[in-house]
This record gives C-alpha cells, structure tokens and sequence, in this order.
C-alpha cells in the first residue's frame, strides 16, 4: 500500500498545486480517527478557505471531484466522503489494501524502512546510552537506558540515519577513587562491619572478587582497555586501574549478553589531560558569559533560560560536574555530529539547562535544543508479588544480569520497552516468564512462530507467494490484518523522530492481535488452492513484519515455541 499512498499522494499533490500554488508541497493524508469513516483522510479544503476566500465544504466538493477525475484515484479509490466542516474521509478499492503484500513479501526485512538514503547519505546521528561509571555492575536502571538506547539507533537507522553508539564513562573523580580505596581495603583483607571500613566505601561482594584476581596479578581485558595487576595493596593508582578494567570487562560481558554494541567508548578523564576542560572555560570567558564572586567562577545560564547562574570552578579550584559535559558536548559537534541523542535517567533534568546554556555561550553555533534528551525512570522489580531490590553480587540493588538469568535477553528487552521511558516501570518476573497471552513478548513471539508452523505444514516455497492472487482477501478479518500491516512504515517513521520505541512495542501486540483474530476466523490450509495461497501470502507477510519490528527491539523472533 505504499506505492498506492505515494500515487495517491501525488495526484492530490497535483490537484492543491492547482488551485494554490505552493500548497502542493503540503499535501499529506492522515489516518481517521475514526476508522468506521475511511482508510484515508484530507484536511486540505479547510486549511486553504481561507486563503482562497472560499468556504471550507464547498472547496472540499471541488477538490473531491477533482481527485476522482485523476488516474491513480480511479485505480485505488472506492469513494471520498464529505464530513464535518470539510473534511475528506478516503475510502479504498479492496486491491489497494492487498497491495501491502506483495510490498512486504517483495522488500523482506526492508520492508518500512527509508530507501532513499543508504548509500550513507542520512544525517549522522551519535546516541550516547548506558555511560555507567566503571563503580559496580549494571543494574535494571542501566538495562532500561541499555534497551532504550539500542532500540533508537535502530529507528534512527531505518529512517536512512548513519548512527553512532557512544558510551562515556568517568574513569576518575572521587567515585572511582572510592572504589580503588574499598579495592585496596579487601586486598589488605579487611570487609565491610570491619572498623577500618569507611562509611561512603562500596560493600558489594563484587569487590572482593576485584580484590582477589587484584592479588593474584590477573590480566582483565574489556572492549577499550587491558590492564594486569601489580598485586601490590599499596600501589593505589594500580589498584584503580585495574578495578575500573575489571567492571568495564564485567560491562562488557552484561551488554554482550544482553545483544547491545557501541562503536567508542569516551573517557571523562580525557576531556581533561586533552585540555578540552580548560580551553572550554577558557572560550566561556573570553565570551563574556561568566564572573567571579564569593571566590567562584559563575556561569551566566540565567542569559539562556536556566533559572538561575551556575557555578563552573569552586573556590577550590575544582570543575562542577556540568563543565565537562559542555565540553564533551562541543567535542562531539566538533566531530560532525549535529544530531545527539543522550538517553539518561530522570536524576539528569536539572543539567539539561546548564549544559544546553554553557554550549550556547561557547560560541560555536551550536543550537539551543542540542542536544536532545531522552529520560527515563527507574525500574521496580517484582517476584511473587514481593518487591526484589538487592542482588547478593551487588548488595543493593538489582543488576541487570540478574535480571537476564532469571528470564531472558527477549523478555527484558521487551518489557523494558513497552512503556514510555518517563513513566514509571515495574518488571514482573512471573509475568516474564508466564507462558500464556498476559505475557506481551510471549503472545508477539506466539504468532509469529504459529505462521511459521502453517507455513511449515504448508511445505511450499515462500517466496512464489509474492506471484500469489490476492483478491480473495475480502473478509473483515483479512482486511483488519492487511490494515494493520499498511500502518508499520508510517508507525516506524513517527517512533524515530519521537524517540519512542514503546510504539513499537504497542504495534507488535496489535499486529500479533490482528493475526490471532485472523487465525481463529478463517482456515489457511484450505482446499482451494487460490484461496490457500493467498491466505499463506498474507500470513507469510504478517511474519516479516513481526520478525521486522521485533528486530528494531533487538528481540529474536523464534519459528518454534
């Protein structure tokens, strides 16, 4: 139905040209929101009245009869209807909804996505997700931004975007100068309860593993980093090294089972020994946009809507922690990157202002919106009805490998998508892992392997499916499924540019709806071959695109369950 939309599109194209020149451009359909009143609707005869000096309904009788004159809406089109003050509800041809199949079968798992731009010429994009300081494991709050962040670059990419996956981690500052203290303090033997243990270090029985392999002089290798261990307690700055490898090769090994890939890994500490700290402040200056008082030097955020100033170096010296973000921000436009997408958890909304107000001041153009924010809330988890909040590995809190060994890559994945990232989330373990159609990922991931068992019991070649004759598709059923198959490339679209994975998510169930309700209504294997073979068309369709969006979630689509 795509190639129906774009020939349809065109010829009203062609019709607002002619009455108004320049409206051309603007012609676009839109989905009824009622879907009794068509499959197609126009709003165009109410926007160009006035301009014309005409009346809304009488311009909507013109255009109407203008598009029926045309080709493509003779071809397509069983009638247009005049609703309300002029609004033109579109209803089409049986054959223009079936079209939709050979289009799926045709394009396959490039089915929905933007065409036009693969030869590497869509807009570069970095997305930067997860960023966990190399402290402790993964918890569920960095597998939501984890699946966030993954499911993004993928929408970005179907709509032609060249994507680049970035994690920024501190590798210095008092946090990881706290975790080679708690380090050095298991090496030398000592554990939490001990009087020599402080109150602020970290108690998780992770670190006595970092400890252990720290004494017997291990080699820990992650995707950026190697380091062997000195074995010396005293020799501190080993120590730090060699636990920050240590979590990020543990990282490495969560993200890797949890199918999430970056293409760099940004060091905080780079920023400083680069002198891009120092030359970002010095640019901040030199503006006008900062000044000294009570021995701190301020930054005039206030200029750019912040709510108040903010302070950039202490009267000790020392950089607030939103300098560095303004500089790895100016870094990553003075790459190329004019489109950011940081995905970070709801604790970050009160940097948004300073660090979108130092980029701003700096003067390098770069715009006020940059670069865009994608929040989200953390995750509750629940286990026979009872909240679980602490891991034995890391002793407060839930990791995200827990997670994926008490489930699965799949349902994680999956849950952790399916609602809006700043709405509150609670993961249900027995939900996970309920094998009936309360569980979303199980009832999506049901149907499509139920088209696959029809397929298989079929035993033909799909792929002459795409040559089948489509015209017994009449039933209300049939058309509510081919409906909901038209609707995955405009869905797609909509999702990248809102950042909005979950409507994907909400897609698949009704899709995999669509299919159970086709199933139950009519047999695919019947007898009459022509009818049989363009049900198995449909379905074999439905499977692609099941198998098409669960891959945007990063979520396998099984042909056996």
């Amino acid at each position: 139905m795509l190639l129906v939309k774009q020939e349809l599109l065109a010829a009203l194209a062609n019709t607002l040209e002619s009455l108004s020149p320049g409206s051309g451009a603007k012609a676009v359909f839109e989905s009824p929101k009622v879907a009794a009143h068509g499959d197609l609707a126009c709003t165009a005869a109410m926007q160009l009245a006035k301009p014309l000096a005409r009346k809304p309904r009488e311009l909507a009788e013109d255009i109407s009869a203008a598009l029926r004159a045309t080709p493509a809406f003779q071809q397509w089109v069983d009638a247009i209807e005049i609703a309300g003050p002029g609004f033109l509800n579109i209803r089409l041809k049986t054959a223009a909804k079936q079209q939709v199949v050979r289009e799926v079968l045709a394009a396959g798992e490039a089915f929905g996505r933007e065409t036009a731009k693969r030869d590497g010429e869509g807009e570069r994009v970095l997305v930067e997700f997860v960023s966990a300081n190399p402290t402790g494991p993964l918890h569920v709050g960095h597998g939501r931004q984890a699946a966030l962040g993954d499911a993004i670059c993928n929408l970005l990419a179907t709509q032609g975007a060249q994507v680049w996956r970035e994690f920024y981690y501190n590798d210095a500052g008092v946090q990881i100068q706290t975790l080679a203290t708690s380090t050095q303090l298991r090496a030398k033997g000592f554990k939490p309860g001990d009087p020599q243990w402080p109150e602020q270090a970290y108690n998780g029985e992770y670190i006595a593993d970092i400890a252990n392999d720290f004494n017997a002089k291990k080699t820990v290798r992650s995707d950026d980093r190697e380091y062997t261990a000195s074995g010396d307690v005293e020799d501190i700055d080993s120590i730090r090294q060699f636990a920050v490898a240590y979590l990020r090769h543990e990282q490495d090994l969560d993200l890797k089972a949890f199918q999430v890939r970056f293409d760099n890994y940004y060091l905080e500490s780079s920023l400083y020994t680069s002198g891009r700290v120092e030359a970002t402040v010095k640019k901040l200056v030199e503006a006008g946009k900062t000044y000294e008082q009570d021995g701190a030097l301020w930054l005039k955020s206030t200029d750019y809507g912040d709510d108040k100033d903010r302070v950039m170096r202490k009267g000790d010296g020392s950089y607030t922690y939103f300098v560095p973000d303004v500089a790895y921000h100016i870094a990553k436009w003075e790459r190329g990157f004019h489109k950011v997408v940081n995905i970070q958890g709801t604790d970050h909304h009160g940097t948004i202002a300073r660090v979108r107000a130092g980029l701003q001041a700096a003067g390098e153009g770069i715009p006020s919106g940059y670069p865009d924010y994608v929040l989200h809330t953390m995750v509750r988890v629940m286990r026979g009805g009872e909240e679980v909040k602490i891991s034995k590995r890391a002793g407060s809190y839930v990791t995200l490998r827990d997670l994926i060994e008490w489930t699965s890559t799949d349902a994680v994945r999956f849950f952790l998508l399916s609602r809006k990232p700043d709405t509150e989330y609670t993961f249900d373990i027995d939900l996970a892992l309920a094998q009936n159609n309360d569980n979303p990922v199980y009832y999506v991931q049901y149907a499509h392997a139920r088209i696959c068992s029809v397929l298989a019991a079929w035993g033909g070649d799909v792929a002459t499916l795409a040559q089948a004759d489509l015209s017994p598709l009449e039933s209300p059923a049939a058309q509510a499924l081919l409906l909901m198959l038209a609707k995955y490339p405009d869905m797609l679209a909509a999702a990248a540019q809102d950042f909005a994975p979950h409507d994907v998510t909400f897609y698949l169930r009704e899709l995999a709806a669509s299919y159970h309700s086709y199933y139950d209504a009519e047999r695919i294997l019947v007898d009459d071959e022509p009818v049989k073979r363009a049900r198995l068309a449909l379905v074999a369709a439905t499977a692609q695109v099941l198998h098409n969006g669960l891959a945007i979630l990063g979520v396998s689509a099984p042909r056996k369950m």
